[in-house]
């Protein structure tokens, strides 16, 4: 017998303007270029650049089996990238849920978005100082802007209940990510441009320093776009805000305190948060290490990396906007499990690809921006779903933990790999099995009664 659920009771959708949800758009079309152009495409080969200079290697190597030592540890130089990102995920695992307490408790939900955004845009202009062998101060920048980038996510993404009904949320989170993608891609291909015109062949100190401004641009360009949302977005205050009376941080502390004892309430919700924590990992190190894997492992110049990486931007665009519109037909659920097919298929893919090919490694990013965009924003919408009410930043902070180039295991995993194998084909193979445990994982989910159970009303379809 089919199981049978009782609906929450309906509410009208929470009242906002196309000002508003414009606003919140703009948001993803700054942000996205710390992700594309910084995270990416420039970082990872530039401090991995950097690392090998300060391991003795010269700046033209084909490759380097030289360490580096941060804080007395021994580093491959290679994997010093790597293991910075996860240690960027372990400082945020403090820090985010706790931003997203506060963030459920402030009357001025705006001013802590603009703290962090500008905070990790300071810290991405910072990388104007990173020359020579300083790679302890590019990552230092990177673990501060990185962070900053997450919190300032939680903060952005809590806004997303608030701006529409549960039937219109898989539309409105997936037009922030395709407007997303087309900012980025715009700052990429100004940079591309640079790169261009202003490289010399012969000359691989102009190529990191035509790197290195690239990054700076990213974070003029997050600072300055962040000003649109501070001033169309509105505040949707909880009704525990509203009460008032206490220090907002302290409150936040102790709310955060109640909400990580309550949370076995909702024990559906731990589950697809589990499963989105496992498949997204592997999204986000796909699209972290795929400039060093292209560089470093099929030997492609920067240039073909940056064309690349400009096409996955456009065609997500396109992607996020499809993969929205096949949700409204089948349901945001199953079109997550398709895009984790999907995403097996590209891995298999990227293993294959021969060195020193452009053509295959381009093509190969198309499939990725067809189905990168539509992954993510509909996984943040259908989250959206399962939140308790007046608890939005404090979920989007556990959810942020592994979104946006934050996730842990599968640079760890890569790291280690490649240290003991010194291949990072071999590396990218034990990616599998976070698409592979992700979907099966999701796929266990009962995600209607999730809904339900956490207080909502389910969309129509899902």
């Amino acid at each position: 017998m089919a199981e049978t659920v009782t609906p929450a009771v309906d509410t009208p959708p929470p009242a906002s303007t196309r000002r508003e949800r414009t606003g919140w758009y703009v948001y993803d079309w700054a942000n996205s270029a710390f992700q594309t152009t910084v995270i990416t495409v420039f970082l990872g080969p530039f401090l991995t650049t950097v690392a090998e200079l300060a391991a003795g290697c010269t700046i033209d190597a084909d490759s380097c089996d030289g360490h580096v030592y941060p804080l007395g540890i021994k580093v491959a130089a290679g994997s010093y990238y790597p293991y910075l990102i996860s240690l960027s995920v372990f400082l945020t695992v403090f820090v985010l849920p706790v931003i997203g307490a506060v963030a459920d408790r402030s009357l001025h939900k705006k001013r802590l978005l603009a703290a962090a955004a500008f905070t990790g845009a300071g810290a991405t202009i910072g990388f104007l100082f990173v020359t020579g062998e300083r790679y302890l101060l590019g990552g230092a920048l990177f673990l501060v802007a990185n962070i900053a980038f997450g919190a300032a996510v939680v903060v952005y993404n809590s806004f997303l209940p608030q701006l529409g009904g549960p039937d219109e949320r898989d539309a409105i989170s997936s037009r922030g990510w395709a407007i997303g993608y087309l900012g980025g891609g715009l700052l990429l291909a100004l940079n591309l441009v640079a790169v261009t015109v202003l490289s010399e062949d012969g000359n691989p100190q102009r190529t990191l320093d035509l790197a290195r401004w690239s990054i700076v641009s990213a974070g003029v360009w997050w600072a300055a776009f962040t000003l649109v949302p501070l001033r169309w977005l509105r505040e949707h205050p909880t009704a525990e805000a509203l009460r008032g009376g206490g220090n907002v941080l302290t409150d936040g502390f102790r709310q955060l305190g109640r909400t990580l004892r309550e949370i076995k309430a909702y024990p559906l919700t731990l589950f697809f948060l589990l499963a989105f924590l496992v498949y997204n990992d592997g999204i986000q190190t796909v699209i972290t290490l795929a400039s060093q894997y292209g560089t470093e492992e099929l030997r492609l110049k920067q240039d073909t990396l940056i064309v690349t990486i400009l096409l996955v931007q456009f065609l997500a665009f396109g992607g996020a906007l499809t993969l929205g519109a096949l949700a409204r037909r089948i349901g945001a659920w199953k079109t997550v499990l398709l895009s984790l097919v999907l995403w097996t298929a590209v891995i298999v893919g990227a293993f294959r690809l021969p060195a020193e090919a452009p053509l295959p490694f381009m093509l190969l990013g198309g499939a990725i921006g067809l189905v990168l965009g539509g992954s993510q924003a509909l996984s943040r919408s259908l989250f959206s779903q399962l939140i308790p009410a007046g608890k939005e930043g404090e979920y989007y902070g556990f959810y942020e933990i592994s979104d946006k180039g934050t996730s842990w295991l599968g640079p760890l995993a890569f790291g280690l790999v490649f240290q003991l194998t010194s291949s990072y084909r071999v590396g990218l193979v034990s990616l599998l099995i976070f698409f592979v445990v992700g979907f099966a994982l999701l796929a266990a989910v009962p995600i209607r009664r999730a809904i339900v159970a956490a207080g909502n009303t389910p969309p129509r379809v899902l």
